[in-house]
């Protein structure tokens, strides 16, 4: 959790997401978490540009630290 200027989020780190229990554990913490600040998982994975999963958004690493978020 990060919070900046009033204004919170959660991020939760993965190298890879190689298959459907890691995808399960590293978005399903996020998942679990009832409100409606922004909520990212970052990995080294290829990702396709609008990849979300169950709300939460999936991004590269590069995207993440050039980003402004």
């Amino acid at each position: 959790m990060a919070e900046k200027n009033g204004e919170r989020l959660y991020i939760q780190v993965s190298y890879l997401l190689y298959d459907k229990k890691t995808i399960e554990r590293e978005f399903g913490n996020l998942a679990e978490i009832a409100d409606n600040y922004p909520k990212y998982v970052v990995s080294m994975d290829e990702i396709k540009p609008t990849n979300t999963y169950k709300g939460i958004q999936h991004i590269h690493l590069r995207e993440f630290l050039l980003t402004d978020i």
